[in-house]
């Protein structure tokens, strides 16, 4: 490979990395309290409430219904309020918060679902309030679990910000589209596969290894 495909594919994964960090963080500010919201207003929740569940869990259901690639296609004037622009990183960042917001609020909800009914309801024999069990029980006690979710989030996220390629996204994606698949360069298509691979290898064994470090029950 010439110095230039070398320097490409070094830029190709800073953007990536950069795309994924940062869509990752925004989608979890946005699915954490959809997915809270979702868990308590649950008939079996701690503040049942059948119409915000059912709205928020519709708008949950439609936006990860979309294909991804329709998603990114669809929201393009949206994109350019937000960005100023459709094309590049930081416009492809948009599509990547829109679909993963909803994806990761369906993580938090099953998460949240797999913490004891029992400390739940000792909880609230203690006098704690609602904010109380979510901040103070429901949290710490889904954490190992959140934790996991993130590192199913990225390597999700990383796998959209691939497809961006196909309308003008940057990293690793573009570069496999717009130099490999475009100019019949199999190799150049091979490299980044096997970059995308070996990225998401790395999110999953940083994340387990973190999620063991701190999970309580394995000590």
């Amino acid at each position: 490979m010439s110095n230039q495909i070398i320097d490409l594919l070094i830029k190709g994964v800073q953007e990536t990395l950069y795309m994924v960090i940062i869509s990752t963080l925004a989608a979890y500010i946005i699915g954490i309290p959809l997915g809270i919201i979702v868990f308590i207003t649950d008939k079996k929740g701690i503040r049942p409430n059948r119409i915000i569940n059912f709205l928020v869990g519709i708008i949950i259901n439609v936006l990860r219904s979309v294909p991804f690639l329709i998603l990114l296609v669809a929201i393009i004037p949206f994109t350019r309020l937000i960005a100023g622009t459709t094309i590049g990183v930081d416009a492809t960042i948009v599509p990547l918060v829109v679909a993963a917001g909803p994806f990761v609020a369906r993580m938090v909800e099953s998460s949240l679902k797999e913490v004891d009914k029992g400390v739940i309801e000792a909880a609230r024999a203690m006098g704690a309030s609602d904010l109380q069990i979510v901040f103070k029980v429901l949290i710490p006690e889904a954490k190992p679990s959140l934790l996991v979710g993130v590192t199913i989030s990225a390597a999700t996220i990383l796998g959209y910000s691939a497809m961006a390629g196909f309308v003008g996204g940057g990293g690793l994606g573009a570069i496999a589209i717009n130099y490999g698949y475009y100019r019949y360069k199999t190799n150049i298509m091979l490299i980044t596969c096997a970059i995308l691979v070996l990225i998401v290898q790395i999110i999953q064994e940083a994340g387990i290894r973190f999620v063991n470090k701190t999970d309580k029950r394995l000590k």
